[in-house]
C-alpha cells in the first residue's frame, strides 16, 4: 500500500475512533438514534432526533419517561395542531412556563420541536433547557410539518375545539369511550357516541358519508388510548381529515364545567332587544345577533343592515329574506372586497352553521367590519314567508 493511501486510511480510522455514531441514552438507558446529518444552519442545537425516534414517544397513554415540547405560539400554532401528548411551552414564554411544565427529573428525555427546519424556536428552547440543568435534551428538527406529512395523527387543544364549536364549524366530534359507563354519565356537548369496541359495527351508521369531513376523536384524557385507536381506524376507512383531542373529557370538564354546565349556558335566554330604535343585540353565541333583535330590525328598519344569504344559489332561489343578496359561504374569502362597509352585515343560512363560518372568515380578514350572524333554524316559502327558531 502506498504511503499516502496508508496515511488516508489511518486518518479515517482515527476519525471513527474519536467520533463514534451519534447515540445518546435517555433516563432509562434506552438508546436514542440521533439524526445522522449534521445541522447546516447557524444557531441549531446539535443533538437532534428524527421522526422514527419521536414516534414511539408520541403515544397514548402518555409515557412517563419523556416530555415532548412544542415551542410554537399557543393560539396560532399549538392549539390548531400539534404532536399528540406534547406540552406547549412557547419559546417566548419559556422562562415563565418551563418551571411548571418541564419534568422535575432533569435527567428525563426532553424533545423540543417547532415548525420544521426553518424554525429556530425549538433550538432556542433546547439551549435554555440545558442552561436550567436538563441533561437529556434533544430537538426534532423536522417538527410538526414533517409529522403530519408522514401521515401521523395531529392533535388539537380543548380551547381550539371550543372555538370550532362556538363558530359552528362543520365537524363530527366522536366520544370513543363506553356508552353506559362513560358517555351517558357525561360527555362533550354535541359529541356522538361511538365506543372503540363497537367501531366496526357502528362506524357506517354514525360517521359521515363524506370522507373529507372533519372528525375529532376523544376519550378519557392522556391515559386513554381509545380515541387514538378509533382515529386510526377512521383513517383506514379512508377519512382524510381526522384529528384527536388528547385531553378529552377530563380536559373539557375542567375547562368548561362539563356537558351539564354547557347545556345550562346554552339555555340562557338571549338579551332582550332594545326598546328604543332597533339595535343589534348580541345572541347567545359570540358574534351572533339575538333573533328578537333581528326580527325587530327586519320588521322596522331593514334598510339599516345588509342581509347576506350564504347558502347555495338553489337554496337562495327557493326562498330568502326580502332584500337579501346571495354570497355562498365558500366564496366569501374571494369576495371580501365586495362586502359593503357602510352598514352592518347580517349573515344568515338555514341552520346557523354556514352563517357563523362566514362571520368568522370576515372577522379574521377584516376585523373592523361590523358583521353578525343568525344562529337559528330558518325556513322560507317562495312567497317570502318564513319561520325562525333560535338555537
Amino acid at each position: 500500500m502506498k504511503a499516502h493511501a496508508r496515511t488516508a486510511l489511518a486518518a479515517v480510522i482515527a476519525t471513527m475512533l474519536l467520533c463514534p455514531p451519534l447515540v445518546a441514552s435517555d433516563a432509562v438507558g434506552i438508546g436514542i438514534a440521533m439524526a445522522q446529518t449534521a445541522p447546516a444552519k447557524a444557531g441549531w442545537y446539535t443533538r437532534l432526533v428524527d421522526l422514527a425516534t419521536v414516534k414511539p414517544y408520541a403515544v397514548l397513554p402518555k409515557r412517563g419517561d419523556v416530555t415532548i415540547v412544542d415551542a410554537r405560539p399557543a393560539a396560532r400554532k399549538y392549539d390548531i395542531g400539534h404532536i399528540p401528548t406534547a406540552v406547549n411551552i412557547p419559546d417566548s414564554q419559556f422562562d415563565q412556563l418551563a418551571p411548571k411544565l418541564l419534568p422535575q427529573d432533569k435527567a428525563q428525555l426532553v424533545i423540543f420541536y417547532c415548525d420544521g427546519p426553518e424554525c429556530i424556536l425549538s433550538h432556542n428552547s433546547a439551549f435554555k433547557a440545558e442552561k436550567l440543568g436538563y441533561t437529556n435534551v434533544r430537538v426534532y428538527a423536522g417538527g410538526f410539518p414533517e409529522w403530519v406529512q408522514a401521515g401521523n395523527l395531529a392533535a388539537i387543544s380543548i380551547p381550539q375545539l371550543k372555538k370550532l364549536m362556538d363558530a359552528k364549524e362543520p365537524l363530527t366530534l366522536v366520544d370513543a369511550r363506553p356508552k353506559e359507563r362513560k358517555y351517558d354519565k357525561g360527555h362533550i356537548p354535541g359529541a356522538v357516541s361511538l365506543p372503540d369496541s363497537q367501531f366496526e359495527k357502528l362506524a357506517a351508521e354514525r360517521l359521515p358519508a363524506d370522507k373529507a369531513a372533519a372528525l375529532y376523536f376523544y376519550c378519557d384524557g392522556l391515559e386513554c388510548k381509545l380515541s387514538n385507536d378509533s382515529a386510526e381506524k377512521a383513517v383506514k376507512l379512508g377519512y382524510r381529515n381526522v384529528k384527536v383531542v388528547p385531553d378529552g373529557w377530563p380536559g373539557w370538564d375542567k375547562a368548561y364545567g362539563g356537558a351539564a354546565a354547557a347545556s345550562a349556558s346554552a339555555s340562557a335566554a338571549p338579551a332582550a332587544p332594545a326598546a328604543a330604535a332597533p339595535a343589534i343585540v348580541a345572541g347567545k353565541e359570540p358574534g351572533s345577533i339575538a333573533v328578537p333583535s333581528f326580527e325587530q330590525i327586519y320588521r322596522e328598519a331593514p334598510q339599516s343592515v345588509h342581509l347576506i344569504d350564504v347558502r347555495d344559489p338553489h337554496e337562495f332561489k327557493a326562498g330568502t329574506f326580502k332584500g337579501a343578496v346571495n354570497m355562498p359561504v365558500g366564496t366569501i374569502d374571494k369576495n371580501l372586497d365586495k362586502l359593503p362597509k357602510d352598514k352592518p352585515i347580517v349573515f344568515f343560512c338555514g341552520a346557523g352553521g354556514r352563517s357563523g363560518e362566514a362571520h368568522d372568515v370576515v372577522k379574521s380578514a377584516l376585523p373592523a367590519l361590523k358583521t353578525v350572524f343568525l344562529d337559528a333554524t330558518i325556513k322560507w316559502k317562495p312567497t317570502g314567508e318564513y319561520t325562525i327558531t333560535a338555537k
